[in-house]
C-alpha cells in the first residue's frame, strides 16, 4: 500500500476510535445528558431547543478550551474548580425542582418554566463531568501530524458527536412523555429523573 494511502487509513482508523470513545465517555450518563432526558420528558423536544443548544455550545466551549491548553491552566486553580462546580450544583438544583414539579405536557402552558438556552449553556460549561469526559478523549488518540491539525480535527469529530449524543438523549427523553399522560405517572416519572439528574451530578463532583 502507498505511503499516503497507509497515512489515510490510519486516521480513519483513529477517528474511528476516538467516536467510539466518545460515546462510551462522553454519551455516558452524567449532569448534561440526564438534564436533557429530563427536560425531554417534561417539557418535550419543541420546548426544550434552546436548552439543547444551550448545552452543545456550553460543551462546545469546554471542547476548545480542552484544544488550546486552557483546561490544564484552569483546572490547577483550585477556586475555578469550586466556582465550576457551585455553579453547576445550583444550576442542576434549580432544574431538578422544575423538572420534578413540571405538569404533564397535555397541561402546560407558555409560561411553564422551561429550561432556558441560556440556562443550557451555563450547565454545558460548568458541567465538572465535560471538563474531565472531553479532557480523557481527546487525548485519546491521534488523527493527524501536527498538534494544529490534530486538534482541528478533534474538534470536528468531537463536535458531531457533542450535537449527536445530546440529541439522542434529549429524544430518548421526549420519547417517553407519552407514556406518562396520567398526572400522577407524570409526576413519578419527572421527580425520579430529577432524583437522578442530582444524583449524577453529585457523583461528577466527588469524582
Amino acid at each position: 500500500m502507498p505511503e499516503p494511502l497507509l497515512v489515510a487509513a490510519i486516521r480513519w482508523g483513529s477517528a474511528g476510535t476516538l467516536v467510539l470513545t466518545s460515546l462510551a465517555i462522553m454519551g455516558s450518563p452524567g449532569p448534561a445528558t440526564i438534564s436533557l432526558t429530563a427536560a425531554g420528558s417534561a417539557f418535550g423536544v419543541r420546548r426544550s431547543c434552546g436548552y439543547l443548544i444551550g448545552i452543545i455550545v456550553g460543551t462546545m466551549i469546554v471542547l476548545v478550551a480542552v484544544a488550546t491548553g486552557i483546561t490544564a491552566a484552569l483546572l490547577a486553580v483550585p477556586a475555578m474548580r469550586s466556582v465550576l462546580i457551585a455553579i453547576s450544583a445550583a444550576y442542576i438544583l434549580w432544574l431538578a425542582y422544575h423538572v420534578a414539579t413540571a405538569p404533564p405536557l397535555a397541561t402546560q402552558t407558555a409560561t411553564s418554566d422551561a429550561p432556558s438556552l441560556a440556562g443550557g449553556t451555563l450547565l454545558g460549561v460548568a458541567n465538572p463531568k465535560a471538563w474531565v469526559a472531553i479532557a480523557a478523549v481527546f487525548s485519546s488518540s491521534r488523527l493527524a501530524d501536527g498538534s494544529a491539525a490534530d486538534a482541528a480535527a478533534k474538534i470536528a469529530v468531537l463536535s458531531g458527536m457533542i450535537v449527536l449524543i445530546s440529541a439522542t438523549w434529549l429524544i430518548a427523553g421526549a420519547s417517553l412523555a407519552p407514556l406518562f399522560r396520567d398526572p400522577r405517572r407524570a409526576r413519578i416519572t419527572n421527580t425520579a429523573l430529577a432524583a437522578a439528574l442530582v444524583g449524577a451530578t453529585a457523583l461528577a463532583v466527588l469524582h
